[in-house]
């Protein structure tokens, strides 16, 4: 499969399509995503949002990451399905859960963030580039 993306909520109130292909595709296990993703890794994909459509009502929360960025999680209100994350580094960008997608069996990941935060029993493929924190950050504009 490749762009365009589809996908929704667990409940279906929220739909989006996403016209290009990621930017990147990353398994983070900072703690904020292990709470996330019940106790694992999140994974997904930074993509433009330009030529991505979002129908339904998504809920932002954000928080301070231990990067220092400020952090938000878009949400479904009514089923709580977390869709997307962004962050003011990533100004014409922002991150999709890739389990939000209906399809994203060719979106492999090329890194895996915050190690040093993840459990004793996290497996590392190590064909993947790994960091133990923050990478450094792309161009600040994406757009």
């Amino acid at each position: 499969m490749s762009a365009p993306y589809h996908g929704s909520c667990n409940c279906g109130a929220v739909t989006l399509t996403i016209a290009s292909e990621p930017l990147w595709v990353r398994q983070c296990w900072c703690r904020q995503c292990q709470k996330a993703a019940a106790g694992n890794a999140t994974c997904n994909g930074l993509f433009r949002t330009e030529g991505m459509t979002v129908d339904g009502t998504v809920t932002w929360r954000g928080y301070t990451a231990a990067s220092g960025n400020t952090v938000e999680h878009g949400f479904c209100p009514t089923c709580g399905s977390q869709l997307f994350g962004r962050n003011p580094s990533r100004e014409g960008a922002q991150v999709v859960r890739l389990g939000a997608l209906d399809d994203a069996q060719n979106l492999k990941v090329n890194a895996i963030i915050w190690t040093s935060e993840a459990p004793d029993w996290a497996y590392f493929d190590p064909k993947v580039e790994h960091w133990s924190a923050q990478p450094p950050g792309p161009a600040a504009k994406f757009a």
